[in-house]
């Protein structure tokens, strides 16, 4: 539900208000049927994270009972499909939530989503979710860094190397938002 905070932070506390959120962002641009939404989050998340449909169809009922979302029946030439379109209500929302600023936008998922639907937000926001973002990232960089320097002898060489990996992923996104912030400044 919206909280009440003039900045609307601890909006995009769950699970569910993230993808309610992405949801509400697809739909926002076209009316789309389940099979559409799956595959277009898919995209947003990648392959290894897939949206089920027993997470999906759920939360699209949720949404559609809070009035965000509305359903309707499209016939098409092999079947009958159920196509979801943003209300009023569901347009203020998706509004709302893209004003949002809180450290669940510059976290691994919630930064996704935002990222995906960064265009409705202003920029002064942008910027502040960019700015906790690599402040995150440069945070992880560190961690990282330390547990290189004082591994034992004899860890596994494994582990190791996936550290060694996360933490030149974690330099190319940092170096990208630091672009990402002067653009936005500018």
């Amino acid at each position: 539900m919206i909280n009440s905070h003039p900045r609307g932070e601890g909006l995009m506390r769950s699970r569910s208000e993230s993808l309610e959120f992405a949801l509400l962002g697809l739909l926002s641009q076209s009316p789309l049927h389940g099979y559409e939404l799956r595959k277009r989050m898919s995209a947003i998340f990648g392959p290894f994270r897939a949206l089920s449909f027993s997470v999906l169809y759920p939360q699209l009922r949720r949404m559609m009972e809070a009035g965000l979302i509305d359903a309707s029946v499209a016939d098409t030439a092999r079947r009958s499909r159920i196509v979801y379109e943003i209300t009023t209500k569901g347009k203020k929302r998706f509004e709302t939530l893209a004003e949002t600023v809180s450290p669940d936008t510059w976290e691994d998922e919630g930064f996704e989503i935002r990222f995906a639907f960064f265009g409705p937000t202003s920029t002064k926001n942008r910027v502040r979710i960019l700015e906790g973002r690599h402040r995150r990232l440069k945070e992880k960089a560190e961690i990282l860094r330390g547990e290189l320097e004082k591994s034992p002898v004899g860890i596994d060489k494994y582990l190791e190397e996936w550290r060694r990996h996360s933490l030149e992923s974690a330099q190319r996104e940092i170096d990208w938002l630091e672009d990402m912030i002067k653009t936005e400044r500018k």
